[in-house]
Order: structure tokens, then sequence, then C-alpha cells
């Protein structure tokens, strides 16, 4: 037996081999923390991209929301504006009819047919009443519609019901330009229905707006 295969060769060479396997352990453990470490790296990538993700969405459905609750605001306060003013429209028209006795040239009253000019003088006041009464009637349709279309339904269905309670006042100052003894009393008649469904569409688009 040689030198080199005696105990001594033996020994050297299980020195170099268990200085070969601890090494590669070695080179083992270093790559598998390095891949864990790009493995976390990534996954933690991944979480912070997401999680941005998800806070933009949040922030885009808070923005929506808000331009929702600012656009259904400004309908419901322009439909309330409007309504007022056809009020207003509408104590001018009863303050024509009581002076014409509720008509444009019946008999009776101060238009009576004793004085044909105020009766001229209260039907010309009456018809441009009434068109002014056409032309804010346009107006007060046209906001109850775009409440109609920015919704909810309740605010919706109370602008509509408040918009369909000027058909009476527009009946009546028809009735008294053709006439009719009673229009003035029906037209009067028709201020109460005409708040409370004011006030019916205020609540709604109170109860909208906090709920928004």
């Amino acid at each position: 037996m040689s030198s080199s295969e005696g105990p001594a060769g033996v020994g050297g060479w299980v020195g170099l081999r268990r200085v070969g396997d601890s090494t590669v352990w070695t080179l083992a453990i270093a790559s598998v923390t390095g891949g864990t470490a790009v493995l976390a790296s990534w996954v933690a990538g991944r979480g912070s991209t997401r999680a941005a993700r998800v806070q933009a969405e949040i922030a885009a459905r808070a923005q929506r929301a808000e331009r929702l609750r600012e656009s259904r605001r400004a309908a419901y306060l322009d439909l309330i504006e409007q309504t007022h003013r056809m009020g207003e429209l509408y104590w001018e028209i009863l303050a024509v009819l009581r002076n014409g006795a509720g008509s444009a040239g019946g008999a009776g009253g101060a238009g009576g047919a004793g004085d044909p000019d105020g009766a001229g003088d209260i039907a010309q006041a009456l018809k441009e009443l009434h068109d002014r009464e056409i032309t804010e009637y346009a107006k007060i349709r046209r906001c109850a519609r775009v409440v109609e279309l920015e919704g909810p339904p309740e605010a919706a269905a109370a602008a509509l019901a408040l918009q369909r309670t000027t058909g009476t006042f527009y009946r009546c100052v028809k009735a008294a330009m053709e006439g009719d003894a009673d229009a003035r009393e029906e037209f009067r008649t028709a201020f109460s229905p005409f708040w409370a469904a004011l006030e019916d569409f205020v609540e709604a688009a109170r109860t909208a707006h906090q709920a928004g």
C-alpha cells in the first residue's frame, strides 16, 4: 500500500470531502436565503401594488359619490327656487283675478260690463301673466326632469308630484280668461296642495342628501 493509500491519505480525502460538503451547504443555504429574500420582495411589491390599487379605487368611488351628491344638491335647489318663483307668479295672478272678479270680461266686479276699460285691462294683464306662466312652467318642468335623472327614486317622485300641482293653476287661468266666474276660487284653493307638494319634495331631498 502506498503512502497515499494509508490512513493519512484516507483522512485527508475525508477532510477534503467534508470541506466540499460544507461549501455546498453554505452555497445552498445562501441560495435559498437569497431566493427567499427575492420572493419576499416580490410578494411585498405585489402587496403594495394591490394596496395602492385598492386605495385608488376607494378614492375614485369617493370622488364619484361626492360629485353625485353635489349634482343632486344643485338639482334640488334649482327646483326649490323655481317653485318659489312660480308661487310668486301665482300670487300676482290671484291679485288680478280678485280685481277682475274672476273674469277677464264677465259681468260684475271691477272688470265687469259697467267698466269695459277695466275689463280690457284685466284681460290684457291675465294674458301677459298667462304667457309668463307658460314660460315659468317650462323651467319647473326642466328642473323636475333633472331631479328625476339625478334621483334617487323618492326625490324624483316628489319632484314630479310637485310639477303636476301646477296644472290646476294653468287650467284656472285659462278658465278665467274665458269668463269662468268660479276660476278665482279654484285658483285660490290650489295653493295648499302646491305648497304641501313642495314640503314633501324638500323632505325627500333632505333625506336623499343626508343619505348620500
